[in-house]
């Protein structure tokens, strides 16, 4: 049996690209050119380590991904949407948390491309026929991971936020990087949690954009959460201190979300279905 798939269209291949270029320049300069960033010490370490971590699996995973979603691939679909959701979060970080620098224009330029690349495949993402090309198998393993991450990330930051914002000081995370509010705590808070305790919710009720939402979230936590610990490795061999809760919870999630982002991956059945459309169909590629 075989399947009508679509390839992802000529314009987000070439906002992908685009990326590609962009992503490269930003991450190799960030790495190479000692005087770039203009940050807190404290800060730099965690720059270092996100570029890193960018530079080596980032890019080279958008470029897999984007490679195989060309020629019609489910999963290569669903990881290009979750690696171009880990570079939003980055780039979105980036251009509104650093201390202004040369590239900031570059950061501006990630932000925007990541953002409407992002709406758009999740926009074009046949989100019924990527739930009949899961089944059924990986469902229960990513409902309690998407929740655990909501849990205790939340948790985590919550127990820093919480007890600053009663004093009438600021959260313990913040000290010394010269930043005026807490950027990545906002993001989380505000948007990341939500939307994993939003599709697991989904997910857990058979909803096809639970199956979606899952699929992108899953490559997208885990890929940031190997950046994180890129940070932390980082910050370590600079001699800082990472409190161990953080080091403890963001390893096992991190662990636990390869092992659940790849069973979902491979739980994927081009034969069930097609899962990402666009102008002209062909055979399902895998």
């Amino acid at each position: 049996m075989t399947t009508t798939r679509r390839t992802i269209s000529r314009p987000l291949v070439a906002a992908s690209l685009a990326t590609l270029v962009l992503t490269t320049v930003a991450a190799g300069a960030g790495l190479l050119v000692p005087s770039l960033y203009r940050d807190s010490e404290v800060l730099l370490p965690q720059l270092y380590g996100q570029d890193l971590l960018t530079l080596v699996v980032g890019v080279p995973a958008l470029a897999g991904s984007l490679f195989l979603a060309s020629r019609g691939s489910h999963r290569g679909y669903v990881a290009w949407l979750g690696v171009t959701g880990y570079l939003l979060y980055t780039y979105a970080s980036y251009a509104v948390m650093t201390a202004f620098n040369p590239l900031y224009l570059v950061y501006v330029g990630l932000f925007g491309l990541t953002l409407f690349t992002f709406v758009a495949g999740m926009a074009r993402l046949d989100a019924p026929a990527l739930r009949r090309a899961v089944g059924d198998t990986a469902v229960r393993a990513t409902v309690a991971y998407q929740l655990a991450v909501a849990v205790l990330v939340g948790a985590l930051w919550l127990a820093d936020v919480v007890p600053a914002s009663l004093d009438g000081t600021t959260p313990a995370a913040m000290a010394d990087t010269g930043l005026v509010t807490s950027v990545i705590q906002s993001f989380d808070l505000a948007v990341l949690l939500p939307a994993f305790a939003l599709s697991a919710y989904w997910l857990h009720r058979g909803r096809p954009w639970g199956y979606a939402f899952s699929a992108v979230l899953l490559v997208k936590a885990t890929t940031l959460g190997l950046a994180i610990l890129a940070m932390v490795g980082v910050m370590l061999a600079d001699g800082q201190a990472v409190p161990l809760p953080q080091i403890v919870i963001f390893g096992v999630l991190t662990a636990v979300g390869l092992v659940v982002t790849g069973r979902f991956l491979l739980a994927i059945d081009p034969a069930r279905g097609s899962a990402a459309p666009t102008s002209s169909p062909e055979p399902a590629v895998d």
